[in-house]
Order: C-alpha cells, then sequence, then structure tokens
C-alpha cells in the first residue's frame, strides 16, 4: 500500500504537537513494507521541521501536489513562470490581497502585512532565514502557488481576473490558497501512482481540511481526522479518532497496516 499523510491537523497540531502513537504508526506501516508519503498543502521551502521529517518517510507531495520528491530525488516540480509570477502579485496587489509566495526553496512574505497575525509571525519565526521579502526579490521568485490573505480585499474580481490560471481554496472568509489550475493533492497521488507503477487502489490518505478534498476521493481509501471539517469528512470513507487520541494509529491497525 501507499499511504499518504496530510500535515497540519493530520500529523500534528498546531503547535506542533506529534503523539508518539502516530510516530511509531508510521515507522511500523514502513517497516511492513508500505511506502508512506507526506501530502500537503505546505510548499516545500515550509517542510523543514527536524520531528516532522525525522518520523522517516519515502516521498513528500508538497505545494498541493505541484513538487513530487521519492527518495532524495525531486521526481516532478511545476513551478509558476516568471510572467505568471509578476502577473498574479500586480493582481492581487491591486485587490489588497496580502499574499505568501511559496516555493521549493523559500516562502515570500512581507513583514509588515503579518505582524500583526498571529499565524503569520509563527510562519515567519519558522522560516527565518529561508523567508524573503516579496518587494526586495521582484520578479526573481521561484513558487509553485500562493496564500494570501483577503480581508478587505475585493476577493470574486481578482478570482475571475486570475480564473484562468488559478484553482482557489477558500479556507475561511478571510483565507484564501491559490493552486495553479489542475493540481491539487489528488492529483499528486495519481503522479505518484503513476510515478511508482502503483495501483491507485492500493492508496489510503489521511486529512482533515478542505484542501484534503481531492486526496480523499483520489485515495481508494480516504480518511478524515476526528476533527476534520465537515466540509473533508463529507469526502472521505472514514473518520477515526482525534489526533491526539492516537486517530492514525487506530486507522492504520483497522486497515491492517501494522
Amino acid at each position: 500500500m501507499v499511504l499518504f499523510f496530510d500535515v497540519d491537523g493530520t500529523i500534528w497540531d498546531y503547535k506542533n504537537y506529534i503523539p508518539e502513537s502516530t510516530i511509531e504508526g508510521i515507522r511500523k506501516a514502513r517497516k511492513n513494507g508500505h511506502k508512506c508519503f507526506i501530502n500537503s498543502g505546505r510548499a516545500r521551502a515550509h517542510i523543514k521541521h527536524k520531528d516532522l521529517l525525522g518520523i522517516g518517510f519515502d516521498g513528500i507531495v508538497s505545494a498541493c501536489g505541484c513538487m513530487i520528491e521519492y527518495g532524495d530525488e525531486v521526481i516532478f516540480n511545476k513551478l509558476l513562470t516568471r510572467d505568471e509570477c509578476i502577473r498574479t502579485v500586480e493582481t492581487i496587489g491591486r485587490y489588497g490581497f496580502k499574499p505568501i509566495l511559496e516555493g521549493p526553496k523559500y516562502l515570500y512574505m512581507e513583514y509588515e502585512d503579518f505582524k500583526d497575525d498571529m499565524y503569520g509571525m509563527k510562519v515567519m519565526t519558522e522560516m527565518g532565514d529561508r523567508r524573503l521579502g516579496i518587494k526586495d526579490n521582484w520578479g526573481n521568485w521561484e513558487i509553485n502557488k500562493l496564500s494570501c490573505d483577503t480581508n478587505g480585499a475585493d476577493k470574486e474580481s481578482c478570482f475571475k481576473e486570475l480564473e484562468d490560471l488559478y484553482d482557489v481554496m477558500l479556507h475561511t472568509e478571510n483565507i484564501c490558497e491559490m493552486v495553479p489550475k489542475g493540481f491539487n493533492k489528488g492529483t499528486g497521488i495519481e503522479k505518484v501512482c503513476e510515478l511508482l507503477g502503483e495501483d491507485i487502489k492500493n492508496t489510503i490518505a489521511f486529512g482533515d481540511s478542505i484542501n484534503d478534498k481531492e486526496m480523499l476521493i483520489t485515495a481508494n481509501v480516504g480518511i478524515a481526522m476526528g476533527r476534520a471539517s465537515e466540509d473533508a469528512k463529507k469526502y472521505a470513507n472514514d473518520v477515526t479518532d482525534f489526533l491526539e487520541n492516537d486517530g492514525i494509529y487506530k486507522a492504520l491497525e483497522k486497515y491492517n497496516i501494522i
């Protein structure tokens, strides 16, 4: 089997707490011959935490299916072109968006945009010198996708103007994720199976939010975490226990992975 795990709300909580049972379950699954992949909306630049990577994975699908690694090799990487990047940044700027441009090596964001935002400050702290300014690196961004604070912005007009480039996911009224059209966590699963020569019937995915929708649908078995959003749960085949109540471990046992 090939197993795919979302990160935030699935492997760890908002404080980056990972239950010991999750670590044990994933390691047992690999020992039993199953391949385990991270499958995250985070760009690769934001998947660096030693506790997360220290669990041990066969590969990483990042940026909602835009980048895929297997072992130590990047086997797929969809980057926006320079022209697409400039058009995007200029357009969202006109409509009042505050963006985080997400790439394989860096996140690009302006301190002034997020200095009063708890999550934004957390991201900047975690990124350290892998967080660069947007203006300071104008036109030289290397990115797969972007996320935006749209508070007070004209969302509908902006999305309409960029609809040829992006599929948009609304996480909350004021937070959106903009991913190149045709890419999502589900296409990431399909691409991994294609590259590994694996039947997609031999896949299980774990997730908790709306950007896990396609992943939960695409996998043969989609499992939502206990605190998953109702949107995520309705696309899942099964709902496991809460993250902190050994949700992943219990599901791995239930499906005879461990």
